[in-house]
């Protein structure tokens, strides 16, 4: 049987099998990103204090996140906690992995955007009586948000390619649901083939908004 008979024969079954996996593709993915974002930004405020006692681990943690791979934080959530006496089921331990993991990515990008804005705009304001923490809010971050859209739609991309490992710790996700259906039928190639079709009509209009994003920011500039 060829390829294409392939498709014919046994195309359906198996885009069903692999949509049926998305829900959960998606919950660890908007999950995560929630996480990384709130996180995140966290991080990045204490990288900027003057105080060592925050600015130090917070240093510590970005390295180690960034320089450590992913899957192997997973495995240290997934299989080591209950070490310690938590057991997180396979969607926590998933949601959790990834959001430690994009906030230490994200923190660069807020510290970025937050340093492109001018002092003197955090200066005015609290010249004019705000605190650092409404300053911060209200006039520093709406400004930095204009930098900070397009490199943070590019890691949303970047974070839903990364869910394709959560099968590792028990998520049916889309990759999941592909290797049982690779083990079921030994069509690989089919198989991932079209799971990868599905992941690019996700990402590539998220592409497209964040080459939009930045021509907009190019233009504001």
């Amino acid at each position: 049987m060829n390829f294409f008979q392939i498709i014919e024969d046994k195309g359906w079954y198996f885009f069903t099998t692999l949509l049926s996996g998305w829900p959960a593709t998606l919950t660890v993915a908007i999950g995560s990103l929630a996480f990384a974002l709130v996180f995140g930004l966290i991080v990045a405020l204490m990288r900027m204090s003057r105080w060592k006692l925050l600015r130090w681990p917070a240093t510590a943690y970005v390295e180690f996140f960034r320089g450590t791979p992913a899957l192997v934080q997973l495995f240290v959530i997934y299989f080591g906690f209950p070490d310690v006496g938590y057991q997180p089921s396979p969607f926590q331990a998933a949601i959790l992995g990834l959001g430690l993991n994009g906030a230490a990515y994200l923190s660069e990008i807020y510290r970025a955007g937050i340093e492109s804005i001018h002092r003197g705009q955090m200066e005015a304001a609290l010249t004019l009586g705000m605190t650092p923490r409404r300053a911060m809010q209200y006039i520093v971050l709406p400004q930095a948000l204009r930098t900070m859209l397009p490199p943070m739609t590019n890691f949303a991309i970047v974070l839903l390619k990364d869910t394709s490992i959560v099968f590792t710790v028990g998520v049916l996700e889309v990759m999941a649901l592909a290797r049982q259906l690779v083990t079921e039928t030994l069509m690989s190639a089919p198989i991932y083939l079209m799971a990868g079709a599905m992941y690019l009509c996700v990402t590539i209009p998220m592409a497209r908004v964040a080459a939009r994003l930045e021509r907009q920011r190019q233009a504001w500039h």
